[in-house]
């Protein structure tokens, strides 16, 4: 299924994508958001796949009363605000690691930082280029949703604790970056984390490990890859990172970003005014525009 958060005249709903239209699942299922849904588990997946298949047969017979046009809809991230923060990796693809620096060497383990769920931004929805930011950039990363609580995961267990996954743009200010000698701040200002526009479970995704990830601005391509050059591949991030510290329904992994970054193009860095297009086979596309702070 690709689950959606989307705008409705009062609040958010949660809901299926059924061709061109949205279902909402918050009646089938009991939930009232994405991470309710999450949190039943395969009991509430298996409500949500019976409401979709009872939904397709209505589309078939010509009945969509129940049923909201997905065009001319708007979709927030999929989970508007998550409980922890987002833990991402960094230095994830050996190809970006070379373009921040022929000296470098390859990671020996994985790199983890977070942005704060204040960071979150849905899939259409503008960067904010602010008063602190220079230098921005863009990083277009596979993440992935974890739908079970686990610790201490072993690798071949560790798709068992996915619910899913979605595109994500690991924006980038690099001088706060680098002036603060850590992550966090350069990359944890708000709208720094468009997520989206699906979650789709991960039923729907055969080999998350080998998917085509691009990133284009104003439609130039500067990304280009396949997420089987990540070092360190999904079962060893969650296996690594839940050896000591406990894996809970909701929490987002964004799994680092290919070459191409704006630091190292012959393009450059963002600029107010531009576009950045995200997209991973089977997850669909994101666009967001970079605007000033008012």
């Amino acid at each position: 299924m690709k689950l959606v958060t989307y705008y409705k005249k009062v609040g958010l709903g949660i809901g299926a994508i059924i061709e061109d239209y949205i279902l909402d699942i918050s009646e089938a299922t009991g939930a009232e958001n994405m991470l309710a849904l999450l949190d039943m588990g395969e009991s509430g997946m298996k409500l949500a796949n019976e409401a979709v298949e009872k939904a397709k047969k209505s589309i078939k017979s010509g009945n969509i009363n129940s049923l909201v046009k997905l065009s001319g809809t708007k979709l927030a991230a999929p989970i508007p605000k998550t409980r922890k923060n987002i833990v991402c990796l960094g230095l994830n693809y050996a190809e970006h690691v070379k373009e921040g620096g022929s000296d470098r060497d390859l990671p020996v383990h994985p790199v983890f930082f977070t942005k704060p769920p204040t960071a979150i931004t849905g899939p259409y929805d503008p960067v904010i280029y602010n008063k602190a930011t220079e230098k921005l950039d863009y990083e277009v990363e596979l993440a992935f949703v974890i739908g079970k609580k686990g610790k201490y995961i072993s690798k071949k267990d560790a798709y068992n604790h996915v619910a899913g996954y979605m595109i994500f743009q690991d924006i980038s200010a690099r001088t706060l970056q680098r002036q603060h000698l850590q992550w966090f701040r350069g990359k944890s200002q708000d709208t720094f984390a468009p997520m989206g526009p699906y979650l789709v479970t991960h039923d729907e995704i055969k080999d998350p490990n080998n998917l085509h990830i691009w990133c284009k601005v104003n439609n130039i391509i500067r990304q280009d890859a396949s997420t089987s050059d990540l070092i360190f591949d999904i079962p060893t991030i969650i296996s690594t990172f839940s050896d000591g510290i406990t894996l809970e329904v909701g929490d987002i992994f964004a799994t680092g970003t290919p070459s191409g970054v704006g630091a190292a193009h012959p393009l450059g860095l963002l600029k107010v005014g531009d576009v950045i297009e995200s997209g991973i086979d089977g997850l669909g596309v994101m666009r967001n525009k970079v605007i000033s702070e008012k």
